[in-house]
């Protein structure tokens, strides 16, 4: 019988370590050339929007395959498909439906660099931004580090409080609301920056030495949420796909910045091929660009713990 999983089905915390620990596997794959994640692919609906499709799996021990469709029309409803296949005998493991899976995906990345950049002993988080990807990159980061506290700005003061409150109850972590960016990051050890800003929000002059920072918002030129000093003040800079950030349809926000040839690929941080954090008063950053076909992982090993078969 084919499980399928909704977005009630994806709403217990502890799948978020679940989902991390799929995609350290999966970025070990990668390293040895093991991950199948080409670009993504889209059909353009003239004057509506685009399906866009993209394909991933894993060679190996236990191979599989999948794909995920999502829609860029217009609407206050959005939803997307990820179907997973067992590559060794052609089983249909389950399919998952709704918009959590792809935020759980993206979380865990995060979650994977917070893991590997971080200094292993962060235990205050300062975060930027009050919306989705900020509440998945917070409970990715507290899935991967002892975290003590944390604290949140947003402009919108009635976001930041609702943020705090249910944070702070889904995670057992002091989540305090404050009222400037300054505010949110100056004692932390990891920030997350996850706005829709077309403008930098975050500044070098913000950080403390040996940071972690992890950027999911607008990062091409024509908008991008961190400053470039925070590029320039870093010693390492990774993202979980260098070929994505050159495929860009507006070219990467490092373009021409003298910063893009230092960006290094997590999946062979994660391997031990590049180097991750040094010194302890390094900053590192992480750009997050979302590895076409990680979704297939993580779909995966999530129906394998929870679902209704049909």
């Amino acid at each position: 019988m084919t499980k399928i999983l909704r977005d009630e089905d994806l709403a217990d915390n502890a799948l978020m370590r679940v989902a991390v620990d799929a995609l350290e596997t999966a970025f070990l794959a990668r390293a040895g050339n093991r991950l199948v994640s080409p670009p993504r692919h889209h059909v353009s609906f003239p004057d509506r929007g685009d399906l866009v499709f993209t394909v991933g799996g894993m060679l190996g021990d236990k191979p599989l395959a999948g794909f995920r469709v999502y829609e860029t029309f217009d609407g206050a409803e959005h939803s997307q498909i990820v179907a997973v296949w067992s590559a060794d005998d052609a089983r249909l493991k389950g399919i998952v439906l709704g918009e959590r899976l792809g935020n759980l995906r993206t979380g865990a990345i995060g979650g994977l660099a917070v893991r590997h950049l971080s200094a292993p002993g962060a235990r205050i988080v300062g975060i930027i931004g009050s919306g989705a990807q900020a509440r998945t990159q917070l409970a990715a980061a507290a899935a991967v580090r002892k975290l003590d506290r944390a604290r949140v700005y947003s402009r919108d003061e009635n976001n930041r409080a609702a943020f705090a409150s249910e944070m702070q109850h889904a995670l057992g972590l002091e989540v305090e609301p404050v009222g400037s960016v300054s505010e949110a990051v100056y004692e932390a050890d990891i920030v997350i920056c996850a706005t829709t800003s077309q403008k930098p929000v975050l500044h070098a002059r913000d950080l403390k030495p040996g940071v972690h920072v992890n950027t999911v918002g607008p990062k091409t030129l024509q908008g991008y949420e961190l400053g470039l000093d925070v590029a320039d003040a870093a010693a390492v800079i990774a993202t979980d796909s260098p070929e994505q950030t050159r495929a860009y349809a507006s070219p990467f926000f490092l373009a021409g910045s003298g910063n893009e040839d230092r960006i290094a690929d997590l999946a062979n941080i994660i391997a031990g091929t590049a180097a991750g954090r040094g010194l302890p008063e390094d900053i590192t950053l992480f750009c997050s660009v979302g590895l076409a076909g990680t979704e297939v992982v993580v779909a995966s090993a999530i129906l394998d713990r929870v679902g209704v078969s049909v």
